[in-house]
């Protein structure tokens, strides 16, 4: 199946901003819905934070980051991005990428089983 790698994660300040990365190897992804999840400190079940469609012409944001985050993709490079910005210490978590054939996973569906191995985003206030 295919490996999803994770990068960018990071130590920040309240309102700095970071790049997440995630790369799929072993296919291609070009027709999948890609996006991230993440882990809240001690949280099992991981949110929905955004996801893109697979022409990168639809994005589904959490209410808790719309405005703040934006994702995108390259199809050629089979990577997705997360562009953080005005980061705050509740987005603190570990970060995941992950793909799916609809946008329902985000919205409340049942979660995807092919997880990168995480990157971690911590921010202080």
């Amino acid at each position: 199946q295919v490996q999803l790698v994770e990068s960018g994660g990071g130590s920040v300040q309240a309102g700095g901003s970071l790049t997440l990365s995630c790369t799929a190897h072993g296919d291609t992804v070009s027709s999948a819905y890609m996006g991230w999840f993440r882990q809240l400190p001690g949280q099992e079940e991981r949110e929905g934070v955004a996801a893109i469609n697979p022409s990168g012409g639809t994005m589904h944001y959490d209410k808790s980051v719309q405005g703040r985050f934006t994702i995108s993709r390259d199809n050629a490079q089979n990577t997705i991005y997360l562009q953080m910005n005005n980061l705050k210490p509740n987005d603190t978590a570990m970060y995941y990428c992950t793909a799916a054939t609809t946008f329902m996973p985000w919205v409340g569906g049942n979660r995807p089983k092919n997880w990168g191995q995480g990157t971690l985003v911590t921010v202080s206030s």
